[in-house]
């Protein structure tokens, strides 16, 4: 099987945790929100260490930017 397809079978209790944080993170949950559901002291332990980079979220904000630019520069002669 290809590595890039491989399954994992096995799925800790403490990974659903990183799972939560990134799609709560995702759907626009407040950060202070997800840090204090997951108990944490601080936003800084749940923003550097159980959120994680999401394609989604990437892709948004590259067509945000995009139209800026977009509209920045005028319409095409």
């Amino acid at each position: 099987m290809n590595q890039c397809h491989a399954v994992r079978s096995e799925i800790r209790l403490h990974d659903t945790r990183h799972t939560y944080a990134t799609l709560a993170r995702d759907s626009g949950i407040n950060s202070k929100i997800v840090t204090d559901r997951l108990g944490h002291a601080n936003e800084t332990v749940t923003q550097q260490i159980y959120t994680h980079r999401s394609t989604g979220q990437d892709r948004e904000a590259a067509e945000t930017i995009a139209g800026l630019i977009a509209g920045a520069l005028g319409p095409p002669t």
